[in-house]
């Protein structure tokens, strides 16, 4: 029986999924030992078999994706992202093959079409992809670009010396993801045509993505044209099964590409057509001007100097894959060379504005080629300066915060077969760059700088004395930081003397009122709340820091006091967490002076200590004009109404009229805040509960600081013709 009971339970435990746990009594123990080894071996050998089934991983599980399906599947590895950034990227890959044309000296034009029906052409008159066929693979030289993702003419063949990369990378993957994309080739007196749906070659019935489609190789010869006209037109309509829906192209990007491209590639012409709406919108994008008219452009500031231009080639030994005659790769060392142009201006403002490209493909995280102009240009100025004696012995040297700030540069390598990391082309790794971009820059900028030339020596006084003194300031804000932080009681007392402080550190309550004229101290101090609210009062006006330089500023008191009160530095060493206050509140008068004073401060903020207006923490606050007392009826007290313009007032005193009620003559008028006492102060301007602020805020930086310099700039000529010209609503004139 026991021997039975045995056999059974193991049994039992063969078949079950999991392990029976039991125990048997001493009466069976003989039973179960006599069981055959033979019957216990089968039943290790079936757990374990078991055990492999659930987590099999063999041969068989691999899945070997071929063609093109791998950009398919992983669209993101070639194209950074499925958005609208994506879509814009296979628009740049097909665009960059026909500028890689026009940098071979073949093409003179490129048209950009935006069509109604979602799809997007580009036509060049280069040279035209080649048709014959390609002896390795038997496809012609359309099929094997279109098709064959490391396939072109860019692989040490000699057919570009410069280029934005591998062709036929970037064709190949916009076939990919494209449901459909037409081909035509002008070659050879002939038109060519050929189709495909998703990388697949074929032919379709019918326009648009949508039509029946039959797979089929070969490219066919669909017209004739004149032997002169060469050029491809490569028409393609995204695949909406791989794009967000809510993924487009932005017409504005667009033309800041194009306007780009034809800075860096002079004698290029674009012309970006869209067809999208009813209206169509053509812009024509044509310079000779290179890179020194592109930095010009992307300028934003009030320049320092003019453009400085450097250029120089280098030199470098690369192993590379090489086609021999046979067909094979073979790894060989090669000589390159690599061309280097760069343009540099530097202005007033603290922003860097930075462009850097290889083979005018954008490289906007940089790479190689920035990293040696770095490293080069610090040295460079710290010597120019010290040998110049506006550095003096005691000072530190300039640090590469100083040298970029203000600086606007275009950085542009010509090389063969760059190498990028990442097929997205953002990052130029060829590490041959470093040294020659910067020994081209240290040569460059040496020459520039000991020149005899009376224009170019005053140019580079200019520039040496703008770093220096930008270096000098942040070693002032740096001391000035250090004294305005509120650890204690004690340290307070370094703070301006008129400032009346609250007493509440906590930066998401406090708010820094800064008030015109002493005068009206007293009264701002009595209407405050004194535990969240600060009062620092402004003698006059301030000084215009877009007109002033940093010396001026920093030695201006009304300037220094504000920028120690807030506490966070100035310029290129603001911090906004360091701030002592949430809100930074302007208020004047309500007049002319009154707006005067308010445009001074906010070009104080905004030049000097502008991450404040973008985090929208910097106020207006709306002082009443006029105090309006009705007066009640039957010896009852009246109201008082407070009005803040000359209309408004009119207004009111309309409908007061209307309604058959007297007020108070003359109505009064506050010529300034010190007119107003306490209560009114508050009640109207100071008082959270019923007071009315304006936000600054800024939606376009660069539309900004060109106002800032039209207005308050040194320039009065363009400022007198917008006043007199200019179409401005005046009652927005301070809004």
């Amino acid at each position: 029986m026991c021997a039975f009971l045995a056999t059974f339970l193991l049994n039992l435990w063969v078949k079950s999924p999991k392990r029976l746990q039991f125990s048997l009594s001493e009466q069976c123990g003989g039973a179960l030992k006599a069981l055959s080894a033979n019957r216990l071996l089968f039943f290790a050998v079936v757990a374990d078999e078991e055990r492999s089934v659930e987590a099999s991983y063999t041969a068989k599980d691999l899945a070997v994706l071929e063609g093109l399906e791998a950009v398919r599947k992983r669209p993101g590895m070639y194209i950074g992202s499925t958005d609208s950034r994506g879509l814009m990227h296979c628009l740049w890959e097909i665009i960059d093959n026909s500028v890689d044309e026009s940098l071979a000296g073949h093409c003179k034009k490129i048209d950009i079409n935006l069509e109604s029906d979602g799809s997007i052409e580009v036509h060049d008159d280069g040279r035209g992809i080649p048709v014959d066929k390609e002896p390795k693979t038997g496809l012609t030289g359309v099929e094997v670009v279109m098709t064959k993702l490391h396939a072109g003419g860019k692989f040490g063949s000699g057919s570009y010396s410069a280029s934005g990369g591998l062709h036929g990378v970037g064709a190949s993957v916009v076939n990919a993801l494209s449901s459909r994309l037409d081909v035509e080739v002008d070659r050879g007196g002939k038109i060519h045509w050929m189709s495909f749906q998703r990388g697949v070659a074929g032919i379709f019935d019918g326009d648009g993505p949508k039509a029946a489609f039959k797979s089929q190789s070969g490219l066919r010869v669909i017209g004739k044209v004149s032997s002169k006209i060469t050029g491809t037109r490569v028409k393609y309509w995204p695949d909406r099964q791989i794009f967000m829906k809510d993924a487009e192209l932005d017409i504005e990007d667009i033309y800041a590409r194009a306007r780009q491209t034809s800075y860096l590639v002079p004698g290029l012409t674009l012309v970006v057509n869209d067809k999208r709406s009813k209206s169509i919108k053509s812009e024509t994008f044509f310079h000779k001007g290179g890179i020194s008219e592109y930095c010009n452009f992307l300028q934003p500031d009030d320049p320092v100097g003019d453009v400085i231009r450097i250029g120089g080639n280098g030199e470098y030994e690369e192993t590379v894959p090489v086609l021999d005659d046979q067909g094979h790769m073979v790894s060989t060392d090669v000589q390159r060379e690599m061309g280097v142009d760069i343009a540099l201006k530097w202005g007033n403002g603290y922003e860097t504005t930075m462009r850097s490209f290889v083979n005018i493909i954008a490289t906007p995280k940089g790479g190689t080629h920035v990293q040696g102009f770095e490293r080069s240009i610090t040295k460079i100025i710290n010597d120019a300066a010290r040998s110049a004696g506006i550095l003096k012995k005691n000072e530190a040297d300039v640090i590469k915060d100083d040298v970029l700030e203000g600086l606007t540069a275009v950085i542009t390598v010509r090389m063969t077969e760059p190498q990028f990391e990442g097929q997205t082309k953002e990052v130029l790794g060829t590490n041959a760059a470093i040294k020659i971009v910067g020994n081209v820059v240290s040569d460059g900028l040496k020459a520039f700088f000991n020149t005899s030339k009376r224009i170019d020596k005053a140019n580079g006084k200019l520039v040496l004395e703008k770093i220096v003194n930008a270096s000098r300031t942040r070693i002032a804000t740096r001391t000035h930081k250090e004294l305005q932080r509120r650890k204690n009681a004690l340290e307070s007392s370094s703070l301006p003397t008129k400032l009346a402080d609250c007493r509440s550190e906590d930066v998401n309550r406090t708010e820094l009122f800064l008030v015109e004229g002493e005068s009206a101290l007293g009264t701002t101090k009595a209407a405050r709340n004194s535990e969240f609210q600060a009062i620092l009062p402004l003698r006059g006006k301030i000084l215009n820091v877009q007109k002033a330089s940093l010396s001026q500023m920093l030695d201006d008191k009304e300037c220094a006091s504000i920028i120690q009160v807030i506490g966070a530095g100035s310029g290129k060493s603001f911090e906004l967490d360091e701030a002592r206050y949430g809100r930074i509140i302007m208020m004047s008068d309500a007049d002319v002076d009154g707006s005067h004073i308010r445009c001074l401060l906010l070009t104080l903020l905004y030049r000097y200590m502008r991450p404040l207006i973008d985090a929208g923490r910097v106020f207006a606050a709306i002082p009443p004009l006029h105090r309006i007392e009705v007066m009640g009826s039957g010896g009852k007290k009246g109201e008082f109404l407070y009005t803040y313009s000359d209309d408004e007032m009119k207004k009111v005193t309309a409908d007061l009229k209307k309604q058959g009620k007297r007020w108070k003559e003359p109505i009064q008028r506050y010529k300034g805040l010190g007119e107003m006492d306490a209560d009114q102060l508050r009640e109207t301007t100071m008082d959270p509960d019923h007071r009315t602020l304006r936000r600054v805020t800024i939606k376009d930086a660069q539309a900004a600081e060109q106002m800032f310099e039209l207005l308050m700039g040194n320039e009065v000529g363009p400022r007198k013709d917008f006043i007199s010209t200019a179409d401005i609503d005046r009652d927005r004139i301070d809004a």
